[in-house]
């Protein structure tokens, strides 16, 4: 039964939160109330989504895109060769829609969220959600919307997690399909070892101040460094060795990375500060080192010389040939660092890799007795589970685990160098594999007269792509 939610003035949230400028088109609901996980009731909170195609006579023509960890409601941003008519979401025939995780900065409740009690943004403040809670605020939109039932739900990575959600919760009456690729039953030990180490990587920022920085102030370098760690996960070391290996980067993609050049060093020991500090973007002392606060007396020099040796280094500048320091690999995460922390907030990145921890399908399911293949073993829908070779995040294996147990699933392996953002790249293979699994399950509707729609929003290329991982890595 539809029922309205109130939509929430977007100019207006844009003005609060700068990061929901980046996605354009969505709508944003307000949600009344809902318990969490945790206990906690969140009350008047936004979901953001965003849709294409409209709704047939049965309201059942429904493809749920979840999306990955720092992904967006646009679809058309980071799937758009996946979009259009006669794709895997083909809008002429399926109503599409991508909601806006909580705790993302796109849109949907988060640290960004204002907090009526105090005013302020929840910040550290925000409460823990989980991918179960997202589902449930999820739902209540769809309800809302007049669905009554989703031929397909769709995800990958943190997407997949959603996914495999949405088909325990809610069962094969309502959830009739799923495709889940680069996923997981449960959060393993090694991602959640990597959520920790980024999460440090941003604790480490001298700007933190325990997450209660001002959003015109936060800490870039710990953001930065988490999001170059993350990359390294995302991708394959041989796909970095092809792309990278030893290569000197152009002058271009040195001015990507925002490498700054140091004025020409006038002894040794400022050459070896250079070399050293490279790539260091919180300098806080001048290039000249005041060798005064370095020891305080001749006393204390003595005391050093009586317990060990004393070197020295002698040489010009002039004369120096330093061995290669700076690679064309290092340009590329400077570069993707860079990028990223103009279109991510810390604290949302901290509070989505806390949920993508929580991720564990057997996790107080007491009937399950903590068994993931028996939960596994209820969800009926017909399946597609995509696994990448190269996947070091997310392995092939768990792909392997969540096929055994699903009774009605099929697993296709993509044979990719690029590692777990294959699932983001492959288009064109995963594009065939999704058509013809829809139009095996789904064919009522692959086979309906395709509707008329607007095309204006969909990004069939990858050089503008905000959300995507594409973007760069082909041409670097």
């Amino acid at each position: 039964m539809t029922f309205n939610l109130r939509k929430l003035d977007v100019e207006e949230i844009k003005r609060e939160n700068p990061f929901t400028k980046l996605v354009q088109g969505q709508t944003i609901v307000e949600i009344p109330s809902l318990q969490l996980e945790s206990g906690l009731t969140i009350n008047n909170f936004p979901i953001a989504y965003k849709t294409w195609g409209t709704l047939n006579e049965k309201r059942d023509n429904v493809l749920v895109i979840c999306h990955a960890l720092t992904g967006s409601a646009d679809v058309a941003d980071w799937w758009g060769p996946l979009l259009g008519d006669n794709l895997a979401f083909d809008p002429s025939r399926f109503f599409i829609i991508c909601l806006n995780s909580m705790g993302s900065p796109y849109g949907s409740f988060s640290p960004l969220s204002i907090n009526e009690e105090t005013n302020e943004r929840y910040g550290p403040e925000f409460p823990l959600c989980t991918v179960r809670d997202d589902v449930r605020a999820h739902k209540i939109v769809l309800d809302s919307l007049g669905v009554s039932s989703i031929a397909c739900v769709i995800g990958g990575s943190m997407g997949g997690m959603l996914a495999l959600e949405w088909t325990v919760m809610y069962g094969k009456d309502y959830v009739r399909n799923l495709v889940a690729l680069a996923t997981s039953a449960r959060h393993s030990a090694w991602c959640i070892s990597w959520s920790e180490a980024q999460r440090q990587s941003i604790y480490s920022d001298p700007k933190y101040q325990d997450g209660f920085y001002p959003l015109e102030d936060p800490p870039l370098a710990g953001l930065s460094a988490a999001r170059m760690a993350a990359l390294l996960t995302y991708r394959s070391r041989n796909s970095f060795e092809s792309k990278f290996a030893r290569r000197t980067p152009s002058l271009l993609q040195q001015q990507k990375a925002q490498r700054v050049e140091s004025r020409p060093a006038s002894t040794v020991n400022e050459k070896s500060i250079q070399i050293h500090n490279d790539g260091y973007v919180g300098r806080c002392r001048p290039l000249v080192v005041d060798r005064q606060s370095s020891v305080s007396s001749s006393e204390s020099l003595h005391s050093v010389s009586s317990v060990t040796s004393l070197s020295s280094v002698s040489g010009e500048v002039k004369e120096l040939n330093p061995a290669q320091t700076f690679f064309s690999a290092q340009s590329y995460l400077r570069y993707q660092g860079t990028k990223f922390v103009n279109r991510f907030d810390a604290n949302c990145y901290i509070a989505i890799t806390r949920k993508l921890d929580t991720h564990d399908l057997a996790r107080d399911r007491v009937e399950y007795e903590d068994d993931l293949s028996e939960v596994l073993e209820v969800v009926q829908q017909p399946t597609l589970v995509i696994g990448i070779s190269s996947d070091g995040l997310f392995t092939y294996s768990e792909q392997e685990f969540l096929a055994e147990h699903i009774p009605n699933s099929h697993l296709e392996k993509i044979e990719s160098p690029e590692g777990h953002d294959a699932f983001l790249l492959e288009f064109k293979l995963i594009n065939e594999m999704i058509v013809n699994f829809l139009k095996k399950n789904a064919k009522e509707i692959t086979d309906s007269e395709p509707r008329p729609w607007g095309t204006d929003s969909i990004n069939n290329g990858l050089k503008d792509s905000v959300f995507g991982e594409a973007e760069e890595v082909t041409n670097w």
